[in-house]
């Protein structure tokens, strides 16, 4: 596979060069991705050749992607890859260019203290309500970001409320699967109280996939969700598929001490997360889901 020429035209428009040389990168179930060598620098391409329909409401995957990395920058707590450019489509490619970061060969532990405690000052920065000024995706699933005043709110509504929708359209919804779901999000604020929640600045999608260890050991984070939430929603998500070491936990609670009862909170938080699996990849995550709402309903 060889880039689209308008795709290669902006990228030697940036550099201000010619393309030296293109490494394809696998590994990416939503885009195509590059390694681009142009004007002296390494660039980052990811681009879709028919990027699909954007809902009134909602960013281009690729805008929303820029705007959610340069929402984390001025937060000023860990490093994500300087954008360089964004293309809506139209008549060639969507696509993203981003600063390339070179992976290091070691510090994974020494990066987990760094990044836990980074997360704690990210979370810090406190939005005015629940939400984003503009819908986004969490991997390739629209992600409803519509404000509200109130978490429990939000977090049935907005999130699997949303997802709830999304499975039933898709005949992953089961009776008794969209009972027990119901049942739970009516009774959320058994669970949750509003009084001790914060609208904190959240990555939104990070899991081990999704950060990694840059030369001299820094920690950098990629493919943001961004959104106004309550911080445990993130450590949740931190929480379901690894990818974290105990010196990352360790160093976020010491920066900011869990609230009470957080540990029983946690499978209500990744709920969401699978959910989102289950639209996206199928009924082999329907038990998991499944599990978490028989664990706080019961039958």
């Amino acid at each position: 596979m060889s880039l689209p020429e308008a795709l290669t035209a902006a990228i030697t428009d940036l550099a201000g060069a010619p393309l030296e040389a293109v490494r394809l990168l696998g590994g990416g179930d939503i885009s195509n991705a590059a390694r681009v060598e142009a004007g002296g620098r390494s660039i980052l391409v990811k681009w879709q050749d028919r990027p699909p329909m954007v809902q009134p409401g909602w960013l281009d995957i690729f805008a929303a992607e820029a705007a959610g990395l340069q929402l984390l920058a001025r937060a000023g707590a860990l490093r994500v890859p300087e954008v360089l450019r964004t293309g809506a489509g139209g008549d060639g490619p969507a696509y993203i260019l981003m600063e390339w970061i070179e992976r290091g060969d070691s510090g994974h532990q020494q990066a987990g203290v760094a990044l836990g405690r980074g997360l704690a000052a990210l979370h810090r920065n406190l939005g005015p309500r629940y939400g984003l000024g503009h819908g986004n995706y969490c991997g390739a699933t629209p992600q409803d970001n519509r404000w509200c005043a109130s978490w429990v709110e939000f977090y049935g509504t907005r999130r699997l409320g949303w997802q709830m929708a999304l499975a039933g359209r898709r005949g992953l919804l089961p009776a008794a699967r969209r009972r027990g779901l119901e049942r739970l999000i009516d009774r959320l604020d058994e669970w949750i109280g509003d009084e001790a929640c914060q609208p904190s600045l959240l990555h939104g999608d990070l899991w081990g996939g999704n950060w990694l260890v840059a030369q001299g050991g820094e920690p950098v984070v990629i493919d943001p969700a961004v959104y106004y939430g309550e911080r445990e929603a993130e450590l949740a998500m931190c929480r379901l598929f690894g990818g974290f070491t105990q010196a990352f936990y360790t160093t976020y609670d010491a920066a900011w001490p869990p609230a009470a009862g957080r540990d029983d909170r946690i499978p209500l938080y990744q709920l969401y997360h699978l959910l989102n699996h289950l639209n996206l990849f199928g009924e082999g995550y329907g038990s998991s889901v499944d599990a978490i709402w028989r664990r706080y309903v019961g039958q």
